[in-house]
C-alpha cells in the first residue's frame, strides 16, 4: 500500500503537476511540512477566518449548536460553539492531509477508544459493521487507526467534481488504508459487499443528501436521514454501532457505542424506519457529547430552509 517515500501511492504521486487538484496537494504538502502543533495553529487560524467571511453558514451553524444543547445556549454562545465548529473542521481537513505523511506512532501515541470490544464482537461475528457516524470531529484518523489494529475499512464518498478532484481524494484515502466506495447507483452493492466481506463501513448518516431519506425526529424536530444504513445492515444481517472519534487535545477519542436493537418484524419498510430512529437518536447523545466538534454546515431541518428565505 505504501512505498520508501512516506506511504504516499504511485498512483497518489503520480496526478498532474498542475489542474483542478493543484491547491489540495499544495495544501497537503504545506500542512505536512511543519510539526503538528504548527499545523492545528494554522487551522485554528484559518477556521477563524472562514467563519468571519461566511455570514449565512455562520448562522446555519448557530441554529444546529442551539439544537444540539437543547436550546441551552445563548446568542452569544450559540456564536461562539459556531466558530469552534468551523476550528474543528479546519483541523479536520488539514489533519487529512497530513495523514498520508504522518507516522502510526504519531497517532498512536495520542489515540483512545471505548466501546472497542463491539467491534471486536462484530468482527468476530463475520457479517462486518455499519459505524453509524455523525460529522464529528477527526474520522480519518479513526479510520486509518482501524486498518493498523486489523480491521478492514470501507468508506462511502460523496462524488465530487470535477473527476480529478475525487479521484485525488480517492487516492488520498487509499493510501492510509481505506477502501473507497464513490456515492451513486453503485454504493448499496459496494457496501453489501464490504459488509459481507466482513468489513467495518463507515457512513456519514447525520445528514440526507438527496431529500430521499425516512422520516424522523432529531434533536426534536422532523426531517429525514438516509435509510442506506439501516437498509444495508438489515440486507447484510450485520449490527449498526454508532461511533463518532473526538478530537481530544492533541489527539483523538473514539466511542463505540453497543449495537442498536433491531426487532425484526417480518415489515421491513418499519424495520428500517425503526432502526433508522434507533441511529438518529444515537447520533444526538454522540453529537452533544461536543457539539463544537458537529461539522454541519448545511440546513437539516425543513425550519432551516424556512429561515433561509
Amino acid at each position: 500500500m505504501g512505498d520508501e517515500s512516506g506511504g504516499i501511492s504511485a498512483t497518489f504521486r503520480a496526478r498532474t503537476l498542475f489542474g483542478p487538484t493543484l491547491p489540495y496537494r499544495l495544501g497537503a504538502r504545506a500542512a505536512s511540512a511543519v510539526p503538528a502543533p504548527i499545523a492545528l495553529a494554522a487551522a485554528r487560524a484559518i477556521g477563524i477566518g472562514a467563519w468571519a467571511v461566511l455570514p449565512t453558514r455562520r448562522a446555519v451553524v448557530a441554529r444546529h449548536m442551539g439544537r444540539a444543547t437543547e436550546g441551552g445556549l445563548t446568542p452569544g454562545e450559540a456564536r461562539r460553539a459556531s466558530l469552534e465548529a468551523f476550528v474543528s473542521y479546519a483541523r479536520y481537513w488539514v489533519e487529512s492531509l497530513r495523514l498520508p505523511r504522518t507516522t502510526p506512532a504519531e497517532v498512536d501515541a495520542h489515540f483512545t477508544i471505548e466501546g472497542r470490544e463491539h467491534l471486536e464482537e462484530a468482527h468476530a461475528a463475520g457479517r462486518g459493521a455499519v459505524l453509524a457516524l455523525p460529522h464529528v470531529g477527526g474520522w480519518e484518523v479513526g479510520g486509518s487507526w482501524l486498518v493498523r489494529q486489523g480491521f478492514a475499512v470501507s468508506v462511502v464518498a460523496e462524488s465530487l467534481e470535477p473527476r480529478e478532484v475525487f479521484d485525488w481524494f480517492v487516492d488520498l484515502r487509499r493510501t492510509f488504508g481505506l477502501s473507497v466506495i464513490p456515492l451513486g447507483p453503485g454504493a448499496g452493492t459496494g457496501v453489501l459487499a464490504a459488509l459481507r466481506a466482513n468489513h467495518m463501513v463507515c457512513l456519514l448518516c447525520d445528514r440526507d443528501i438527496d431529500g430521499k431519506g425516512v422520516e424522523v425526529e432529531f434533536f426534536g424536530e422532523p426531517t429525514t436521514l438516509p435509510a442506506g444504513p439501516a437498509t444495508l445492515a438489515l440486507r447484510a444481517r450485520s449490527v449498526v454501532l454508532p461511533t463518532a472519534v473526538y478530537f481530544d487535545g492533541r489527539g483523538h477519542h473514539a466511542v463505540v457505542e453497543p449495537p442498536l436493537a433491531v426487532e425484526r418484524t417480518g415489515r421491513v419498510r418499519d424495520d428500517i424506519v425503526s432502526l433508522t430512529q434507533a441511529t438518529a437518536t444515537a447520533l444526538e447523545g454522540l453529537i452533544r457529547r461536543a457539539p463544537e466538534q458537529w461539522h454541519l454546515f448545511q440546513p437539516n431541518w425543513p425550519s432551516d430552509r424556512l429561515n433561509s428565505l
